[in-house]
């Protein structure tokens, strides 16, 4: 005989759709999918994941513990370092200085790159990164953040300058973290753009948003316009041609800010070669290329002078770039003024 119940069968419960996960998590599930996978990867982004954290906590001080201002020293390009350039660009080094598979850590706040260790001693990867974009801006509480990306190290290559000068498309994962009202860190290991948040209650990045997308289009150039006269023709066309149109103009000052607006709500970033720097001025290899990884792998375009900004191949380590990207039809409307294609 069956003994029956009396109280009402419950029906199964629908499985969680928005689970809480970490960023480790989500490091971790993405190295399952990939049985060839070696962990070492993950260990590198939970380095720069756990810097972040500590430049995020440094920035928030910076007022009460006086480190806003210049610090008093250049940087290799040139530029006054400010106060909290140098501490993030410390806490990022002892943070990826004890990772074993690292090979070479190269700052922009750097002239010459670090050497951890060789291929034949473990070192698998390359790690350049912009430790504080927009630092200039921290006295007015405006957004800032760092800009990372991760090269293989090639042991066969015995030249340090020579390993990292590889072309965008060979980067292995590039990512930043926008220090603003909220901690975001957003990142790419080539399969889609993922955006995570620091949740200070925990400790933790937590991921908001899977496969961000950009807007295919939308109304809103970012450029300091203030230098337009001193743009080239095609850009000062394209100007006027948005302002025409009904364009809106939307500039912060800070890459990170710019871009991660422009990667959320559409439009198109714009860093023009001006008659001071003919060639650019954003950097190729620490700020240009990881941010194009980034806007591609969400379905985006980046371009400069004329080509997709990925296939340049770098001839020296602190080259700089002029930068177009954004929604692929305003890149595309942009070009078309540039080089009529």
């Amino acid at each position: 005989m069956t003994m029956m119940s009396s109280e009402p069968e419950q029906a199964a419960r629908p499985p969680i759709k928005d689970n809480l996960m970490s960023l480790q998590s989500h490091i971790l599930s993405e190295e399952a999918r990939h049985p060839g996978a070696t962990g070492e990867l993950s260990w590198i982004l939970s380095a720069i994941s756990l810097a972040g954290k500590t430049i995020a906590n440094k920035v928030r001080r910076a007022r009460i513990e006086d480190v806003l201002g210049e610090h008093g020293d250049l940087n290799v390009q040139g530029e006054q370092q400010q106060k909290l350039d140098v501490i993030a660009n410390e806490i990022i080094m002892r943070c990826l200085g004890d990772r074993a598979n690292i090979a070479v850590l190269a700052s922009e706040e750097d002239e010459e790159p670090t050497i951890l260790r060789t291929g034949s001693e473990g070192g698998k990867y390359c790690v350049l990164f912009d430790p504080l974009d927009g630092s200039s801006n921290l006295s007015f509480g405006v957004g800032v953040g760092t800009i990372f990306t991760i090269l293989r190290n090639d042991p066969n290559v015995p030249d340090v300058q020579q390993t990292l000068q590889q072309p965008g498309t060979e980067q292995v994962a590039a990512g930043y973290i926008l220090y603003g009202s909220s901690t975001v860190f957003v990142l790419t290991t080539g399969n889609g753009v993922d955006l995570f948040v620091l949740d200070q209650s925990i400790g933790s990045f937590v991921l908001v948003q899977r496969n961000v997308r950009i807007p295919e289009a939308n109304r809103v150039y970012s450029i300091n316009e203030a230098y337009s006269d001193h743009f080239p023709g095609g850009f000062k066309q394209y100007l006027q041609w948005a302002h025409e149109n009904g364009y809106s103009s939307r500039y912060i000052g800070s890459m990170v800010a710019d871009v991660h607006r422009t990667l959320l709500q559409g439009g198109v970033f714009l860093y023009p070669p001006t008659k001071k720097h003919p060639e650019g001025k954003l950097r190729l290899m620490y700020e240009a290329f990881p941010m194009a990884m980034i806007v591609e792998h969400a379905g985006g375009k980046a371009f400069a002078d004329g080509k997709r900004l990925l296939d340049v191949v770098p001839d020296n380590l602190h080259q700089r770039t002029s930068v177009i990207m954004g929604s692929p039809e305003e890149v595309d409307r942009v070009e078309q003024h540039l080089h009529g294609g």
